[in-house]
């Protein structure tokens, strides 16, 4: 990613959350891409300055709004991280483009042994509050992920999953 690229994708994400820069949503999304960014830089001579600036942002977003989202995941374009608070995401999940993250949300892994087997959110999903998405699944394009959900099976594309654990309910 070039810095160029960077910087589109940050002036984005701006305009997805209102084109409020003191949104925590905003904030963490600028530091998971200047992370991203930071690793492109081949230098380790001057990508060691820019790795200490990335922690102290990404220490930051996660101490003081409770947003944890590591440069490692698969962040797709305008993505809104609705509320602050609770939310943590693996480093190997991949989130769609257009997706909702709201507050007190979990996507983690099922099993210390298999450190890769992270969600795949689809496209345009929404994800209520508190939900936790457990493991290797994935959420298919413009589904609902019900609030206080834990998913630990596949969601098809439109389908709600509510419940704990969740239930399929398949949308006209």
């Amino acid at each position: 990613m070039s810095f160029r690229q960077m910087c589109d994708l940050v002036a984005e994400d701006y305009r997805t959350h209102g084109r409020d820069w003191t949104r925590p949503g905003f904030r963490t999304l600028f530091w998971h891409r200047f992370g991203n960014w930071r690793m492109t830089v081949r230098s380790k001579l001057l990508r060691a300055p820019l790795s200490m600036i990335y922690r102290w942002g990404f220490r930051h977003c996660r101490n003081v709004y409770g947003i944890e989202i590591p440069y490692s995941a698969t962040i797709g374009r305008g993505v809104i991280v609705e509320h602050q608070g609770g939310i943590v995401v693996h480093g190997a999940s991949v989130i769609g483009d257009g997706s909702i993250i709201r507050q007190n949300c979990t996507l983690g892994l099922r099993s210390l042994e298999r450190l890769d087997d992270a969600p795949i959110i689809g496209k345009r999903v929404n994800i209520g509050a508190g939900a936790v998405i457990m493991g290797r699944v994935t959420i298919g394009d413009e589904a609902a992920i019900g609030a206080n959900a834990v998913v630990m099976q596949d969601v098809p594309a439109g389908a709600l999953a509510v419940g704990v654990p969740a239930v399929i309910k398949l949308r006209p």
